[in-house]
């Protein structure tokens, strides 16, 4: 095609853009690493086609260069690089210079196996509702069960803002949560934007954090969480912000948006507490922020048996699948979630 005749080179053509969008100097020294590496695979032949470069390249030569890493990198250094590859591809299809995602594929496949590998705790719902009854802060509490309930990283947690929430509970008059014409009609439910960038304005304040989901995505909520999220509300500190964040601190900062940060940290406490996170323990065995999403991924995707549900709702899903689910999102989504997502006090 033109345009991909025209970039001479894809992989600076990438990092130049991500630059512009704010991506941190340290985190385009490392795409770059990675991008040049699968770079150099092709063009020394090492892929099972005749590609060269990465435009032509085809899924075949993506597996081949994960295999390649096998033996030299651990699985999550190679489950990192290749999501690097995976954005690349999935930004040059949107500007127009590519026209596929050869990584993609992979990609399904390899969350399929990262998610079953068998050296990650497993924790039964049962027992994490013990963990989670034993949170009395209603601020924790509530952030938690969110991370639980919802699948999403804890930085799209922390970016929530009062208008991504949406509750019919009439007890709570003090907030406005109707801001978002993008929850009309859809019950309660929490909309997790794709927009939020470190460094860039959102809502009127600059963002600490980035949202990584492709594309925006409603989550129900259900009656558990609802309760939460009311007690939470009852006593939420004023906000420092004109963006009026879902969540702010009760501490030191307060009425300071929520940093991840400080999330990582109260839930390391909880989880010591339970003998689920110890010093120089794998990323596997401690439970962290990001072990819940791993929680909501499986849990959820064993009730349901409906993997294009559950990639939906944690926002990493390609545009033609997750338009499915945006168009027919009362009887595929909030349906299928309240049927099927697990309860812990009942």
């Amino acid at each position: 095609m033109s345009e991909t005749q025209q970039i001479a080179d894809p992989v600076a053509y990438y990092l130049e853009d991500m630059e512009m969008h704010g991506r941190a100097e340290r985190t385009r020294v490392a795409y770059e690493r990675v991008l040049r590496g699968f770079e150099s695979f092709l063009a020394d032949g090492d892929g099972v086609g005749s590609s060269t470069n990465p435009a032509e390249a085809g899924h075949r030569d993506c597996m081949a260069w994960v295999h390649s890493l096998r033996g030299e990198l651990s699985p999550s250094t190679i489950a990192t690089y290749a999501t690097t590859v995976n954005r690349f591809y999935g930004y040059m299809n949107q500007v127009g210079a590519f026209d596929a995602n050869p990584m993609g594929l992979v990609m399904e496949e390899m969350d399929e196996s990262i998610e079953k590998d068998p050296a990650r705790r497993e924790i039964d719902v049962a027992t994490m509702g013990q963990f989670i009854a034993s949170i009395s802060h209603p601020l924790h509490h509530a952030v938690v069960l969110t991370l639980l309930k919802t699948g999403m990283r804890v930085g799209e947690l922390c970016n929530l803002d009062l208008r991504d929430l949406r509750l019919s509970n009439p007890g709570l008059e003090k907030y406005e949560l109707d801001g978002r014409p993008q929850l009309d009609g859809r019950g309660d439910a929490l909309y997790v934007d794709a927009a939020p960038t470190r460094g860039q304005p959102h809502n009127g304040e600059e963002r600490v954090e980035s949202n990584k989901r492709k594309r925006a995505t409603v989550v129900p909520v259900d009656t558990e969480l609802q309760a939460a999220l009311q007690h939470w509300l009852a006593i939420r500190p004023d906000s420092r912000s004109p963006a009026e964040p879902l969540f702010v601190s009760t501490a030191d900062e307060w009425g300071a948006r929520l940093t991840a940060r400080s999330v990582r940290h109260h839930v390391r406490q909880y989880a010591e507490e339970m003998g689920w996170h110890q010093v120089g323990a794998g990323a596997g065995e401690n439970v962290t922020p990001h072990y819940f999403r791993h929680f909501f991924t499986t849990h959820l995707r064993d009730r349901t048996g409906d993997r294009g549900v559950v990639k939906y709702l944690r926002g990493d899903v390609a545009s033609d699948i997750i338009d499915t689910y945006t168009h027919n999102w009362g009887d595929q989504v909030r349906q299928t979630y309240l049927e099927n997502i697990y309860t812990f006090y009942s």
